[in-house]
């Protein structure tokens, strides 16, 4: 079944395959974000209440309190070193980094003032909201396009819901086997998926192809790969830790998790081409050998809820809602159920979150790993 799209970047998509022929996933993943002229984030201000969604820390500063307060403990453990990038690649409007930036203040002056912020972000809009946001911060902040053009040196790196924007490719069960996704123009010059000629590796398969029905949909991502890698790579180069969150699941496995987000309700794929978002779910278990293939050391997972609570978000939240009037203080609660809670509507289960430092370093609150 199709939707009818007639965006204007739905109708550049259309003549993109009218003149080429079809597209892959990952290519229309990507046009739909980041598309010069009608891509999402190029046009669109995704985040807050009028926005399409709400990212963790807009919900809470106790969110951005928390990632400050594992940075500091994460620098601690790689024994207070004097020079430190701070980087967040994916800093929306600016909101984490100036809790995070609150807290270290607070809690950790001599990282504070030895720490320089570097905001890897495309988006000269978004710079803009985040220029306002950091304001009382801006002599210590760089932006830059790439995370490549991060100074060299010793990082600590956060990036909160970046890999669900990378584009994925999607293999659909045929009876010939896992074909490529395709997107393609149906008889009613409408977009519309269909299989390809391209086969996926079976190695890459979570379980043997033969006893999977027709019609299963299974996603790879070379690209969250690669930034992955990129990410190992520096680390390993110059030491530090990357805190990464985002939602998804554990352990590799079928499924179609495309969605199109609008207004804060889910959006068929093709409905509404750079005017909705378009993620997918992220499997940590791949950016997890990723990481272990490089060489770096690799702490998690944990749910976002183990990960908050296990940092002290309960006593923070009691702090915080301490001599605050009644209402105030059911925000507040209300905001911890939704950052850490379980079920629908809550953030505490979904979303997950692993650490890759070097070298190997011992982090709260998560648990060895053999």
């Amino acid at each position: 079944m199709t939707t009818s799209a007639n965006t204007p970047l739905a109708r550049k998509i259309k003549t993109i395959i009218r003149t080429n022929g079809p597209i892959s996933v990952t290519d229309y993943f990507a046009l739909c974000l980041a598309d010069p002229e009608f891509g999402y984030y190029r046009t669109r201000e995704p985040f807050g209440s009028f926005g399409d969604f709400i990212t963790a820390p807009e919900i809470s500063q106790l969110f951005g309190e928390m990632v400050g307060i594992f940075m500091v403990h994460a620098w601690q453990q790689h024994g207070t070193p004097k020079d430190v990038r701070l980087v967040e690649i994916g800093p929306g409007r600016g909101t984490m980094m100036a809790d995070m930036l609150r807290v270290i203040k607070r809690i950790a002056p001599d990282l504070f003032e030895n720490l320089a912020v570097h905001l890897v972000e495309t988006s000269e809009r978004l710079r803009g909201v985040q220029r306002i946001t950091l304001e009382a911060y801006s002599t210590k902040i760089a932006w830059h396009d790439s995370f490549e053009d991060v100074p060299e040196g010793f990082c600590l790196i956060a990036a909160n819901e970046l890999f669900d924007a990378i584009p994925i490719r999607q293999f659909i069960k045929t009876p010939t086997g896992f074909r490529e996704r395709l997107i393609v123009l149906d008889a009613d010059d409408e977009l519309s998926f269909a299989a390809g000629v391209a086969t996926v590796d079976p190695a890459l398969l979570p379980a043997p192809a033969g006893s999977i029905p027709d019609g299963t949909i299974f996603e790879v991502a070379p690209a969250r790969q690669a930034v992955m890698q990129t990410l190992c790579e520096h680390l390993l180069k110059h030491g530090g830790t990357a805190l990464i969150i985002d939602y998804g699941s554990m352990v590799t496995g079928f499924g179609d998790t495309l969605q199109a987000v609008l207004h804060h309700d889910y959006d068929p794929p093709f409905a509404h081409p750079g005017e909705a978002d378009l993620t997918s779910h992220v499997d940590f278990e791949d950016l997890a050998k990723v990481a272990l293939a490089t060489g770096t050391a690799l702490s998690g997972g944990l749910r976002q809820g183990e990960f908050l609570f296990g940092l002290g978000l309960s006593e923070r939240a009691a702090a915080l809602a301490r001599d605050k009037e009644p209402s105030e203080q059911r925000l507040i609660a209300s905001a911890v159920d939704r950052l850490a809670g379980a079920g629908a509507g809550k953030m505490g289960e979904l979303f997950k979150v692993i650490a890759v430092s070097s070298p190997d370093v011992k982090l709260m609150p998560f648990r060895s790993v053999a």
